[in-house]
């Protein structure tokens, strides 16, 4: 299963990465290399306001609000899973995909995001990342990617994209070049597992993968300087689903974090949960 495979890939990725750094000339990875000198994230509290249902048969690699609308990217391949990649909408209040865009069966989704009219959507290991448009829901271009593909967001500029280091890839959106590396890390060194992202007032706020935590990273200098703790969030609003193996064996874990700019809302799931929550951040 995917992740169990991921665990694996994140340390070669790692050491690939140490060891070869192989981006455009004139690109290093950029943060605070003094440890020492780096406050521990804060602690970050969240409050529940409201809790919706949510599809357990997505196993959620993206999720993102656009104009009201809420959007969800899934995993799976034939290779890897019994489950579905697709993008696509959700009613929020129902928690029913109103419509999907399946991947054909070689690519596993990933993350996504929305830049201007275009929904971008990851794939995990085919280097490969698509373009739909955002009115249609159309497919209309493929983009390359250097990196595997995990999480994916956008400062409003470049697109941001996370491949399960301790690394974020700022991309250009035109010709998909990488404008810089921004190297995570917090008092301890660098953070490892960057998963699904999401920009908020300022901020990259990243699910930690097969972990309860969601960071909140300074874009100026790759520092975490705040730690969410979301552990036992399913258990106390999904006690009987929370005792299922597909949670149990590590797949059903945290993943997905969507803003609503107009709203200030923030919504988060995780993959085959049968929950997404929306919250408040403090």
């Amino acid at each position: 299963m995917k992740s169990s495979l991921k665990t694996v890939f994140i340390a070669l990725s790692a050491f690939m990465i140490l060891a070869c750094n192989t981006v455009d000339q004139g690109n290093t990875a950029q943060g605070d290399n003094n440890f020492g000198n780096v406050a521990a994230p804060a602690a970050i509290q969240y409050n529940v306001l409201n809790v919706y249902p949510h599809d357990t048969t997505s196993y959620t690699q993206g999720l993102m609000v656009h104009n009201g609308q809420l959007y969800e990217g899934t995993g799976g391949s034939p290779e890897y899973s019994h489950y579905k990649s697709w993008v696509g909408k959700v009613d929020l209040p129902s928690g029913k995909v109103t419509s999907k865009v399946p991947l054909e069966n070689q690519y596993f989704g990933e993350g996504i995001t929305v830049l201007g009219d275009k929904l971008y959507q990851l794939t995990w290991t085919s280097k490969k990342g698509f373009i739909y448009d955002l009115a249609t829901m159309k497919k209309i271009q493929e983009f390359p990617l250097k990196t595997e593909g995990w999480g994916i967001t956008t400062d409003s500029t470049n697109l941001i994209v996370s491949d399960g280091s301790s690394n974020l890839y700022y991309l250009n959106p035109t010709d998909f070049s990488t404008v810089k590396i921004l190297g995570v890390n917090d008092n301890n060194g660098p953070v490892n597992n960057l998963n699904e992202l999401e920009f908020i007032n300022g901020f990259i706020y990243a699910n930690k993968y097969q972990s309860n935590y969601i960071l909140k990273i300074d874009p100026s200098n790759g520092q975490v300087v705040g730690r969410a703790d979301m552990g036992g969030l399913l258990e106390k609003y999904a006690k009987e689903n929370a005792k299922e193996d597909k949670y149990n064996n590590g797949e059903g874990v945290l993943n997905g974090i969507a803003y609503d700019a107009a709203t200030n809302k923030i919504y988060i799931t995780g993959k085959l949960w049968p929950k997404l929550f929306e919250i408040t951040l403090q």
